[in-house]
């Protein structure tokens, strides 16, 4: 009995500090995209919504559309862009995200354009309760996993938020694709891990994906988490799983070596067809 107390007790401190060290890998993370929310304000295709054209790319218009009418949740929504396109496209959208300035420049955004999304400010991991209401589709997209310390907690805010029947959509990197390493003398390498870990991996001040002149002050930290984690933590919730694509090609520059080709996509050059850059999944709440 006693032996039992102590393991139980080890596993409660065990547990409260690894929440504590998540808590501060969040706030850490909440500054850099605090830091970083004026560098995309002004480096983003803002100047496309401005002449009424929709960010939302084919692949999503094609697997996700139509939208029209229909209630919808964007989660880790950063400053809006894609929420106000998807209002653009006639849904009726609200959209979170932790980053304050994140959400306080989608609300200017939202103001400049006269759209009607409502921008709150919320952690997707605990923002049950912030938000009153169930939702035709739950949404989010392009590099937003890596940033959750609990897969599980996200998944039950996406089944939460849907009503019954309601959809869920994602357009996500691969998690192949961050096990990459392209700075090496011999060209791609597999050097990180591709299973999830608890403790994240740090990574230091660097470039700024969408504008290279931008140096970020602020080091992040991030979770890796495979497929099967992704599809087991949504069927946990009860979620059914419709399809899940995979594609050669990427919304963003994630590598050095890639190259942004005619179609607006970008691409690892000699490794087509071989090397999973993006998936797409849809699930629906049974």
């Amino acid at each position: 009995m006693c032996t039992l107390f102590w393991e139980k007790c080890t596993f409660l401190k065990t547990f409260r500090q690894s929440n504590m060290e998540n808590k501060k890998a969040e706030q850490q993370n909440q500054q850099f995209w605090d830091e970083v929310a004026p560098v995309h304000f002004n480096s983003y295709d803002l100047q496309s919504l401005r002449t009424g054209r929709s960010l939302i790319d084919e692949v999503q218009k094609k697997e996700l559309y139509p939208i029209e009418g229909k209630s919808l949740l964007h989660l880790q929504c950063h400053i809006g862009s894609d929420s106000i396109s998807l209002a653009m496209d006639g849904a009726e959208v609200t959209g979170i995200d932790f980053s304050e300035k994140s959400v306080a420049l989608a609300k200017q955004l939202n103001e400049e354009l006269g759209a009607s999304v409502q921008f709150l400010q919320g952690n997707v991991l605990d923002c049950i309760g912030k938000i009153d209401q169930q939702f035709d589709i739950v949404y989010t997209s392009q590099g937003v996993l890596g940033w959750l310390n609990d897969l599980n907690k996200w998944a039950t805010t996406v089944a939460h938020y849907l009503k019954d029947g309601g959809t869920f959509y994602i357009q996500e990197t691969h998690p192949v694709l961050y096990m990459v390493d392209d700075d090496t003398k011999e060209g791609v390498k597999l050097t990180y891990p591709y299973f999830h870990s608890k403790e994240p991996m740090r990574w230091g001040e660097g470039p700024d994906y969408s504008d290279k002149t931008y140096i970020s002050k602020n080091h992040t930290f991030e979770w890796t988490w495979s497929m099967s984690d992704i599809v087991n933590a949504l069927i946990k919730q009860g979620l059914q799983i419709q399809f899940i694509n995979e594609y050669d090609k990427l919304f963003y520059q994630a590598l050095d070596s890639m190259e942004k080709r005619a179609d607006g996509w970008w691409y690892l050059p000699g490794h087509e067809q071989k090397v999973p850059l993006m998936f797409t999944l849809k699930a629906v709440k049974t």
